[in-house]
């Protein structure tokens, strides 16, 4: 049977941002069968509702291999599997974060409403997060290791990439091999 994968792109993003086209041409060479939605505006974090019943009605399947989010594309796969009605073998989340950024609103300094560490933890096998040590949206080391104590998992700290894609940064990215490895990694 074909391996799935679901590819989520940040805000203000698409499908054909930064290492995504690239990502999903070297996945489908492997023999994934890859789905990397451009989704609908979205304002920030509080408004991740607005993706999630998005993607829960275009999904094409309910379970995947593997799913990859980007930024924002990463709280969004924790909220889908949050739900119950979703589930993955393997998630990687890229400059993710899960505690509130700290230009948005005032909240507590946990998993915010939506969010449920046990359903997370049993409709996903393998968590890894890939982070740098100098994101400047505070997506970087510190949100990974919030995540690796709060939900199991392996945390990858790269030294001075950014947001691994950026248009303000003029940090283009087109190419991310280190994210196709742990893509083909067997959880």
């Amino acid at each position: 049977m074909q391996k799935t994968a679901a590819i989520f792109h940040g805000l203000d993003g698409s499908e054909n941002s930064f290492w995504i086209p690239w990502l999903k041409t070297s996945l489908e060479t492997e023999g994934f069968d890859v789905w990397t939605p451009s989704l609908s505006a979205c304002e920030g974090f509080e408004d991740l509702d607005k993706w999630v019943k998005e993607v829960a009605a275009i999904a094409p399947h309910n379970h995947f291999d593997l799913m990859v989010g980007h930024s924002a594309g990463g709280p969004l796969i924790l909220r889908l599997l949050s739900r119950n009605d979703f589930t993955a073998d393997h998630v990687i989340s890229v400059a993710g974060f899960i505690q509130p950024l700290p230009e948005g609103p005032a909240a507590e300094q946990a998993y915010p409403p939506g969010f449920d560490v046990r359903a997370i933890k049993n409709n996903c096998r393998t968590l890894t997060y890939i982070h740098s040590d100098n994101d400047p949206w505070e997506c970087g080391q510190e949100q990974g290791e919030f995540m690796r104590r709060s939900l199991g998992g392996t945390l990858i700290v790269m030294t001075g990439e950014g947001h691994f894609g950026s248009d303000y940064m003029k940090q283009p990215y087109e190419k991310f091999p280190l994210l196709l490895q742990h893509c083909l990694l067997e959880g």
